[in-house]
């Protein structure tokens, strides 16, 4: 039961990280220091699909779906198996990663015209 329970707390770990990469920068435009914990989110989120680095988070839950006498993941991953062709087509794909690179671009884009309003506003009110 332990280990079925460390799988279901990776799959949330893991679906707060994808969560967070998305909406990230959006929130860093309320809480501006927020940016710099989604600056190696999204450089971790981005490498494991650009250059295919394994996630550390995917290891973590095949090794407990092991402990629990469970199917591991397939070698595709967690996004596969989770979200490629149950949350979405398989042949939306490319769409899904267009939209969440043009939230992330929208974000910090965002997050930098606010910065630069904020930085011209006086200090004290005339």
């Amino acid at each position: 039961m332990g280990y079925r329970l460390l799988v279901d707390l990776t799959v949330l770990a893991h679906f707060l990280f994808l969560a967070y990469l998305v909406v990230g920068g959006f929130l860093a435009w309320r809480w501006r220091r927020t940016i710099w914990f989604h600056i190696p989110v999204v450089a971790w989120g981005f490498s494991t699909v650009l250059i295919g680095i394994d996630c550390p988070l995917t290891y973590l839950e095949n090794w407990a779906r092991e402990q629990a006498g469970m199917a591991g993941l397939p070698s595709s991953g967690f996004i596969d198996h989770y979200l490629t062709g149950v949350i979405y087509p398989e042949s939306a794909l490319g769409l899904v990663r267009l939209l969440v690179l043009t939230c992330v671009v929208t974000s910090w884009i965002g997050y930098v015209v606010l910065g630069q309003r904020h930085s011209h506003r006086p200090l004290m009110p005339k």
